[in-house]
């Protein structure tokens, strides 16, 4: 697959469910070239990543995106956290990733839970569905990963007339909570390496790659404030990409815990974190 700045380092047999192989993948642009591998916090993720409050999905709703009539892709779907939440809007939802550990305990939640959403294992610049598939696609926490050269003109051809595309992005803001910014710390402290941290809000514009192809509908951005746990937050740090599914070795991530989670002990049992979410919402041209 020729993807800009990404490569594959080769399958590593981490087989956290059911046999399911991860995948280690390097982008100069991110960690500086350190490889990481979603399959790795697979476990972590599936019990952690699934933060997205109620009105964010209201929020997509109301824009009709993934209701009822549609048939939506979400690419880089990790565990299917978009699919099984916005189940119950009605759409019909097929979901890719990468990762095979991510699909497979996309799988079995969404089986679990009794949801009826396709999966499968594909990288998003590989997705290959017959012209005019989609009435939506969306790209959730994933967008920055992929090739947009390869993949943009994909996303066009498998949309059908007037079909949209979604980038959604959701993170802490460090600056606005003490909590936020100490566990970054953290983080940096043991992968000095990891480019996740120091978010803080920005406009949205019109991208680059919209050309000819896409015209921009909505671009939406606003805080949300997310509840945690001190276990959920020590979780969701885990699962991140600085930590469960960086390239530290098995000791590093085991101190980083240990850190970690003295710290939560000096924190409430229960607070918010504020977030600050963006929905890029272009309808296809022509």
């Amino acid at each position: 697959m020729a993807v800009e700045n990404v490569w594959y380092i080769g399958d590593q047999l981490e087989c956290d469910m059911k046999g399911a192989v991860s995948m280690e993948i390097r982008n100069q642009n991110i960690d500086n070239g350190q490889a990481f591998d979603w399959g790795r916090a697979s476990k972590e993720y599936a019990k952690y990543r699934d933060i997205y409050p109620k009105e964010f999905y209201e929020k997509l709703a109301g824009l009709s995106l993934g209701i009822q009539g549609q048939k939506v892709l979400d690419i880089g779907t990790g565990t299917g956290v978009i699919p099984r939440n916005m189940y119950a809007y009605g759409a019909e939802w097929t979901g890719t990733d990468i990762s095979e550990n991510q699909i497979a305990f996309a799988k079995e939640l969404s089986k679990e839970a009794g949801k009826n959403i396709s999966f499968l294992v594909s990288a998003a610049e590989e997705v290959d569905f017959p012209d005019e598939s989609f009435d939506v696609i969306i790209a959730c926490q994933c967008f920055m990963y992929f090739d947009k050269e390869i993949l943009i003109p994909k996303i066009h051809r498998m949309l059908k007339r007037d079909g949209h595309f979604a980038v959604l992005f959701m993170a802490w803001l460090p600056e606005e909570s003490e909590i936020a910014k100490t566990s970054e710390e953290m983080v940096l402290k043991y992968n000095p390496s990891w480019t996740g941290g120091h978010m803080t809000r920005y406009s949205l514009e019109t991208p680059s790659w919209c050309k000819d192809l896409f015209e921009p509908i909505h671009m939406l951005t606003y805080d949300l404030p997310v509840t945690f746990t001190r276990d959920s937050w020590h979780g969701r740090m885990k699962a991140c990409r600085g930590i469960g599914a960086s390239s530290l070795k098995p000791d590093e991530i085991a101190a980083w815990e240990k850190e970690h989670l003295e710290y939560m002990q000096t924190v409430p049992e229960i607070f918010d974190i504020l977030h600050y979410v963006t929905i890029l919402d272009v309808k296809k041209k022509g």
